[in-house]
């Protein structure tokens, strides 16, 4: 196989990159795309550090396992096969899933920190930025965290607060300036949807033609 076209897409936590992903992967065939998400890369839970408040911080660079990700992006790039345990954050409600990435012609490789870790950055072909107001990215937070991992709307706006923005003001917003394309996600994303559809679709014919 050809080495894939590798995207990096990043965003502030609530910017909706989840979404916009699901939205793109139901576009293509296991086949033609694969998605590796940082989501699944978290060091266990109790080697997160604690703030001052001994609340657990999840939006740190160092609560990921970076060299583990890039390790298995690499592996993806050379053609093989990945397993992974589903990370739950350790949410009791959610039992976790044996995730199977196959290698693919496009590779995309989402989350918070992929252009702030230089190893990943430099893997990356095209790098995509998705921004919301903090507003929106707040309120799809607290629907997110409720549901997914269990935690309460105090705790919710805590970390918001404590550790999601400061965060994203001091690492994640510069890179926006660094970026191949920013996606705006405020309400509907569906034009730049089919836009960047129509492109992979292009990049793809080129890729499995050679």
């Amino acid at each position: 196989m050809n080495k894939p076209f590798t995207i990096g897409i990043t965003g502030g936590s609530g910017s909706g990159k989840t979404f916009f992903l699901t939205n793109l992967s139901k576009r293509f065939s296991e086949s033609e795309l694969c998605l590796i998400s940082q989501d699944n890369y978290y060091h266990p839970r109790e080697q997160q550090k604690t703030d001052e408040r001994g609340v657990k911080n999840f939006d740190l660079p160092e609560a990921i396992d970076y060299k583990q990700f890039a390790l298995d992006i690499t592996k993806l790039k050379r053609g093989e096969i990945l397993t992974k345990k589903e990370y739950t954050f350790n949410n009791p409600a959610v039992e976790p899933k044996t995730l199977v990435f196959k290698p693919a012609p496009i590779l995309v490789v989402e989350g918070l920190f992929v252009q702030y870790f230089e190893d990943i950055a430099n893997e990356l072909d095209l790098k995509i930025f998705i921004e919301a107001k903090d507003y929106v990215k707040l309120s799809r937070r607290i629907q997110r965290d409720n549901e997914e991992r269990g935690y309460g709307l105090d705790d919710v706006l805590y970390r918001y607060q404590h550790h999601v923005m400061p965060v994203y003001e001091k690492l994640i917003e510069p890179l926006k300036h660094q970026a191949d394309l920013v996606i705006p996600n405020n309400h509907h994303f569906e034009r730049a949807l089919d836009v960047f559809t129509l492109a992979l679709r292009a990049k793809l014919a080129g890729i499995t033609s050679v």
